[in-house]
């Protein structure tokens, strides 16, 4: 069977020099530009690598960017009093709070202090709620991403089975929910498949589609896949591999190089999902400064 690899990389290419023109539209009629605000704390580097490209990919569209960064030390209240200010700061369009946060810090207790309207990473509750009832909001950025690769790819989802693997909120459920909506990318029966599934290898090989974030590198072998089947690969795992300069290679949770050859389309790690993410966090600030989900 020939299978597509599913270029994220190229994707958001695209999709990057369709914001660009938008923006430079918007600055001809005297709007001012998107302003996305980044808070980063510690040092994890999976997180620096994250922001780094969010602020760099922020530039090469036009937007403006702010990056707040702060040490692994830092207090609780001064982070919410961080947050408070980017929520009252009018320049602001819409800012992240890249997890994860150091254990004396409370995700949850900061991410409900964010202002929904500015939480274009759509983690807030109230997105999560409106989501989930079909209402306009701010998509949580992978699953967005997910959406974004399916439609341009023109790969049908109505009628199909989707099995997703893991069960996140950031990933796993929300994508869940959004491809079983009745929408233009939905319509799909879904199963929500994770650690404590059983007979999962046999749950998974009846998917038409499989989307895989259960954070474990190979974890989908290619006996857990039917022919055709379309792959999305969320997973990206550092596995040591001492041959090579940086000690590791980044794996995703499919086999793919077993698996892609019973593929009708499949995602490649890196290159895949990971661009489309950052992609979705431009599309996200633009609705933002358009006040296209919140009115005021």
């Amino acid at each position: 069977m020939s299978v597509t690899i599913l270029d994220g990389k190229q994707l958001a290419k695209t999709i990057k020099s369709e914001i660009t023109k938008e923006v430079a539209q918007m600055k001809t009629i005297g709007k001012r530009a998107p302003h996305l605000a980044a808070v980063l704390i510690g040092d994890d580097p999976a997180s620096q690598v994250y922001v780094r490209n969010k602020v760099r990919s922020c530039e090469q569209v036009g937007f403006k960017s702010t990056l707040i960064r702060h040490d692994a030390s830092i207090s609780e209240a001064h982070l919410l009093n961080i947050v408070k200010d980017l929520n009252n700061n009018p320049d602001i369009d819409g800012f992240i709070v890249q997890l994860p946060l150091p254990k004396h810090i409370d995700e949850q207790k900061i991410t409900l202090a964010i202002d929904y309207k500015k939480d274009v990473d759509g983690f807030h509750p109230m997105n999560f709620g409106r989501m989930a009832q079909g209402l306009p909001s701010y998509l949580p950025a992978t699953p967005y991403g997910i959406l974004q690769m399916l439609e341009r790819y023109n790969i049908p989802t109505a009628g199909k089975h989707c099995v997703v693997v893991g069960r996140s909120n950031i990933v796993g459920t929300p994508i869940s929910i959004l491809l079983s909506r009745k929408a233009k990318v939905g319509n799909c029966t879904v199963t929500l498949a994770h650690s404590q599934t059983q007979n999962l290898a046999e749950e998974v090989k009846r998917a038409d589609i499989i989307i895989a974030a259960i954070g474990i590198a190979d974890f989908i072998k290619a006996d857990m896949v039917k022919e055709g089947a379309v792959v999305i690969d969320v997973g990206i795992n550092r596995v040591e591999e001492p041959s090579v300069k940086e000690g590791y290679i980044l794996k995703g949770d499919v086999d793919f190089e077993r698996v892609a050859t019973k593929c009708s389309f499949i995602t490649p790690v890196p290159g895949g999902v990971g661009p489309m993410t950052v992609i979705s966090l431009l599309m996200n600030t633009l609705k933002a400064a358009n006040k296209e989900i919140y009115k005021d």
